[in-house]
């Protein structure tokens, strides 16, 4: 009697084994995971791409206005961002900077890009970032 409930709970144990791994199984872990399903949820995609956009302006205008750079407003906003979007957001950002240098350097060396055709012969670092930031 005691061998069937031995064997019956270890049978048990066994099929709740492999469908707890397929229900773990079809969550996303890790940065990759959830940049994706921050890509795939697309208001808030929008929505974080406008904060980010809205940020950059923001320290293109400080650095004309000479105001101190770090300072603790831009560093409170750029907290809300990454708590919103997570580490996720640390990707973007260094994603727009590669963007941003990349087409520097393009124009410095005379190559022509699309973001030309945006901005026109005389660029703006604001215009620069809106081309080159969808949201």
């Amino acid at each position: 009697m005691f061998e069937f409930l031995f064997i019956a709970a270890l049978v048990y144990l066994y099929m709740e084994r492999k469908s707890r791994k397929k229900r773990e199984g079809r969550k996303m872990r890790g940065l990759d995971a959830e940049l994706k399903s921050l890509i795939e949820d697309d208001g808030d995609k929008t929505g974080i791409a406008f904060e980010i956009k809205q940020y950059l302006l923001a320290i293109v205008e400080d650095d004309k206005n000479d105001v101190e750079k770090f300072s603790d407003a831009r560093i409170e906003q750029a907290e809300r961002i990454l708590d919103r979007a997570g580490p996720s957001a640390l990707y973007w950002m260094t994603d727009i900077a590669a963007q941003l240098a990349f087409l520097a350097a393009a124009q410095k060396n005379g190559i022509v890009t699309s973001v030309d055709a945006k901005v026109g012969e005389h660029a703006t670092p604001e215009a620069i970032i809106k081309a080159v930031v969808k949201g």
